[in-house]
């Protein structure tokens, strides 16, 4: 049942071309709102949570402050709505889901930066 699963999987779904990232990241998503008849893009900039899933079902979760308050959105990796994805840093974190983030205020809630 797994292989008929991944078989069309493969054969149906289209693949985006996304850039390499990982939690601790920084990353700005665009993606497409209707409304009505309109449509227009609206971008989400915030820190990478986490990375779910595998292969169609991929999943990531992205933290961001507005305000005072924290604002956290799910994406997933194949939404139709998804135009693109920038990597604006690529952060250093030891853990692959970094939920305590989420506790953490002022200088304690500063990831250190990758320079390549």
């Amino acid at each position: 049942m797994e292989s008929l699963i991944k078989f069309v999987q493969d054969e149906f779904v289209q693949k985006k071309e996304l850039p390499d990232f990982s939690a601790g990241d920084t990353i700005t998503v665009y993606y497409e709102i209707k409304e009505g008849e309109k449509t227009r893009t609206q971008f989400f900039r915030g820190v990478v949570i986490q990375r779910r899933g595998t292969g169609s079902s991929e999943t990531f979760t992205i933290r961001k402050m507005s305000g005072t308050v924290g604002v956290e959105r799910i994406f997933p990796i194949n939404l139709p709505a998804l135009q693109k994805i920038e990597v604006n840093k690529k952060g250093k974190v030891r853990r692959s889901r970094i939920y305590y983030f989420k506790q953490l205020r002022g200088k304690k809630a500063r990831i250190k930066e990758v320079r390549s």
